[in-house]
């Protein structure tokens, strides 16, 4: 008979995973391997996930990482960026063209004589030049295909050419305008041939299983999911959710007892734990999912408390005061509040070294 697995359970196997029931003493690189890539959109939140889930954790150590090459912001899950390992990268990078080239199609009427046979090579000769911001490859594309909209060659190129982003000194580790280059020039090799698949599947659900089909499709962004996790099957243990969903996961993977202690931590916008899943109440409630996003699509900072996320949060840095301002889904017991309280300041003298007072505040307005 298939063991059910509890939602508690669910939260606590995860979290196992995600570094996050106990700040682990590992490198930057092994974190974001075991992690299996961090979101990153924006530049800083990787910083803010790093701290939150390492012991001794600090932001020289990412800019190292990010300047000796072992890990890379690129394109990947979803077609967003990540960080990611120069392996990872190298071995999954092929595995995403489909779900890549698919992502086309919201160029529409925009991608009218858009020729990927012909445009990519010359976007890949651009870039053998040296590196370029996006705003670069659109104006020098062109010039040379000037009936085809500049956008749809930009966003053609992003999705299409193997590209990583060029770190520099700036104190998250990107400029707004950063300079993409060609992976395999900036890695010495190209994407692996074949696509991996299963390995990538694999790889998912130690970073975030026990975990469903849909959930490794919602992750990745890839269709194969279900054939993948099946052709794995023997080499799986399998469980069912409270809905007797089918979940797959790495027989010696740790799950942990659903009552273990979980400490107070903070979640930076655009963390991979709130996104990796289609049922997402391992972390977060369904009636509170809605607060997780606001209207043009930005991942909200959360907090945890007992494991779940339980509210959002917000920095100001004024005046030499760094605020962190905690707004709960619902009210916090007291011991919440007081853990949260002071995780929140360390929080806060990590983001703002220079500040001569940091404030806590909690909205009462849950």
């Amino acid at each position: 008979m298939t063991e059910t697995l509890s939602i508690r359970a669910l939260n606590r196997a995860t979290l196992a995973r995600q570094l996050l029931l106990a700040r682990e003493a590992v490198s930057v690189a092994e974190a974001v391997g075991r992690l299996c890539g961090m979101q990153a959109q924006e530049p800083k939140p990787p910083f803010l996930g790093l701290w939150t889930r390492l012991d001794g954790f600090a932001a020289s150590d990412l800019h190292a990482a990010l300047h000796d090459r072992s890990l890379v912001r690129a394109t990947m899950m979803r077609a967003t960026l990540h960080l990611m390992t120069d392996a990872d990268y190298t071995a999954f990078r092929t595995a995403m063209q489909p779900m890549l080239d698919g992502a086309l199609r919201v160029l529409g009427d925009r991608a009218k004589g858009l020729d990927l046979d012909v445009v990519v090579p010359a976007a890949r000769s651009l870039l053998q030049e040296s590196p370029r911001t996006f705003n670069e490859v659109r104006a020098l594309l062109q010039e040379q295909f000037p009936d085809v909209n500049d956008r749809a060659l930009g966003y053609a190129v992003r999705l299409c050419v193997p590209l990583v982003m060029v770190p520099t000194e700036d104190r998250w580790g990107f400029p707004r305008a950063s300079q993409f280059t060609l992976a395999d020039t900036w890695l010495g090799a190209p994407p692996a041939a074949d696509a991996a698949m299963d390995e990538l599947m694999l790889r998912y659900l130690a970073a975030y299983g026990p975990a469903s089909a849909a959930d490794a499709q919602t992750w990745s962004g890839l269709p194969g999911t279900g054939e993948a996790l099946d052709r794995l099957r023997p080499s799986l243990q399998v469980f069912a959710d409270d809905k007797g969903r089918e979940l797959f996961d790495l027989p010696d993977a740790p799950r942990p007892d659903e009552d273990t202690p979980v400490p107070a931590r903070f979640l930076p916008e655009f963390d991979s734990l709130v996104l990796a899943h289609a049922d997402r109440r391992r972390i977060i409630a369904d009636e509170h999912r809605p607060s997780l996003t606001t209207k043009n699509l930005r991942v909200r900072a959360v907090f945890l408390w007992d494991g779940y996320a339980q509210g959002i949060w917000e920095t100001e840095y004024k005046r030499k005061v760094a605020t962190l301002r905690l707004r709960p889904f619902e009210p916090l017991p007291q011991d919440a509040v007081e853990a949260l309280t002071v995780e929140g300041e360390a929080l806060l003298r990590f983001l703002e070294p220079d500040a001569k007072e940091t404030v806590v505040a909690v909205a009462d307005d849950g």
